[in-house]
């Protein structure tokens, strides 16, 4: 290693590298400063799956990560020999898609004699409102909603962290998916549920939110989705629009699904944020875009007198610019992984 992993610089200059699912993602960032930010995403490719399918996405990332990387510097202006870090996520995710990325880190850190950062993905998420919002005030409470996960967390500072609940099955995003592809509208899910929620009737069918035998604050997404699927199959809904948008009854589900979910994870952040006596609650993950969400929690946290802090859309997708700041900080802190680190997908956090 050269002598810049030793005396790192106050604002260093750090390739973030990001390809736990299916986004082939780097940034570089100077300090807090984001140069840029350059997201290749696979939703084409997985479409017709209604899915994410393993084995195409770690292909894919092999095959688009070079050019991401050299856009990422282009774009930024600056070069390899310009970078005093690169920070890479480490898990959670898919083993195939973890590894592409890790290895490409590992390749620069060595090749180039700087610090390599192993950065855990979901830190990414929650780490990424500040990088947005760096006066976003302590304590905060947290919610990161997305395809593969679902949790709430604490802050009491800025360094100190702890989970307060997490989703016991489905993620939220895997559920908006999973009801999306149940009546035809394909993947990804959450644009198109929250597009045509908007023109339906929340109130048409009743959906009732789970309740935790052990009085638990955990979250739960399968009887949502096994409740439209009851109610799809009985209306003759399911299925029924493979192409073209779906009729005023199939809205109204929407609507109705997205609803009670929105207002089942806002009651509970709004319930964990009053316990823990939070000055701001903060929104992060790709179902932090939809805009239910963002509205319920901004009403409910101005109601409380609660700042409320919700990632751009930017941000809220897998990218490398959240876990290019995840490895700022360790940097400063001294923390550099060995080029022996391996890929960990059911990293915990």
């Amino acid at each position: 290693m050269n002598n810049r992993d030793m005396r790192p610089a106050e604002n260093p200059l750090i390739l973030g590298i990001e390809t736990s699912c299916d986004e082939t993602a780097a940034a570089v960032l100077r300090g807090r400063g984001i140069l840029s930010n350059v997201i290749a995403s696979q939703a084409d490719i997985h479409r017709e799956y209604g899915g994410v399918v393993p084995e195409l996405a770690s292909r894919h990332h092999l095959e688009r990560i070079d050019a991401v990387l050299d856009l990422a510097l282009e774009r930024a202006r600056v070069s390899l020999g310009d970078l005093d870090a690169v920070a890479v996520t480490r898990g959670p995710g898919l083993v195939g898609s973890l590894l592409v990325g890790l290895q490409a880190a590992k390749a620069i850190a060595y090749v180039r004699r700087i610090p390599l950062l192993a950065v855990n993905h979901l830190e990414g998420h929650l780490r990424s409102v500040w990088l947005e919002h760096p006066g976003a005030p302590f304590p905060a409470v947290s919610l990161i909603a997305s395809g593969g996960h679902t949790s709430l967390y604490v802050s009491s500072d800025e360094n100190h962290v702890v989970r307060l609940a997490r989703t016991r099955d489905d993620a939220s995003g895997e559920a908006f998916d999973k009801v999306a592809k149940l009546v035809g509208l394909g993947y990804p899910g959450g644009p198109v549920v929250d597009r045509l929620a908007k023109t339906g009737d929340p109130g048409s069918v009743p959906l009732s939110p789970p309740k935790m035998s052990d009085g638990s604050l955990d979250l739960s997404f399968s009887g949502f989705k096994t409740a439209v699927l009851r109610h799809a199959k009985a209306r003759g809904l399911d299925r029924r629009f493979p192409a073209g948008e779906p009729d005023q009854e199939t809205r109204d589900l929407l609507a109705s699904f997205q609803s009670a979910v929105v207002e089942f994870m806002v009651s509970r952040v709004m319930t964990l944020a009053h316990r823990e006596r939070a000055r701001a609650i903060c929104l992060s993950g790709g179902v932090a875009c939809n805009s239910l969400l963002r509205a319920r929690v901004a009403e409910e946290a101005g109601k409380a007198g609660m700042g409320s802090f919700a990632v751009s859309p930017a941000l809220a997708s897998d990218n490398a610019a959240m876990i290019a700041e995840v490895g700022r900080r360790q940097l400063l802190r001294g923390e550099i992984a060995d080029l022996s680190l391996n890929a960990d997908p059911g990293l915990d956090f």
